[in-house]
């Protein structure tokens, strides 16, 4: 039977694994700091994510934030990135993503995912008021 090669690891001009994810930590801590939203759009403009497919690219590296906090314990900052058109709280793929990671079982959308965010952003917030060490 063939052996699967091991994965390798994603080069470093990927979103997910470049400067990107920590540019957009240092946004978000800001952010969380004074207890502020962003939308995907404006965050992708102060992180001058490059066109084509800022948002696209943006998603990939949230997505490795969501990840990176996850395992670490910690909140999720990328919670504090939203969409503009839905009532505040982030995309579909941001609620697959917990789910996927244990961390929601509910909905897509609608008032269950509402309160998933509203409850995270508690979360971040409450960790981020913290002075810093």
């Amino acid at each position: 039977m063939p052996q699967t090669p091991p994965p390798e690891d994603p080069p470093a001009d990927r979103p997910e694994s470049g400067p990107l994810p920590a540019r957009l930590r240092d946004l978000l801590q800001d952010l969380a700091r004074r207890r502020a939203c962003v939308t995907y759009l404006e965050l992708a403009t102060l992180a001058e994510v490059p066109a084509p497919h800022r948002i696209h690219t943006l998603t990939l590296a949230l997505e490795a934030l969501i990840r990176e906090d996850a395992a670490a314990g910690r909140p999720l900052l990328a919670a504090l990135a939203v969409s503009r058109g839905a009532n505040g709280v982030p995309g579909r793929g941001f609620f697959q993503l917990l789910r996927e990671l244990g961390l929601y079982r509910g909905e897509d959308s609608g008032a269950e995912a509402a309160a998933c965010h509203a409850a995270e952003l508690e979360r971040v917030w409450r960790h981020w008021e913290k002075p810093a060490d």
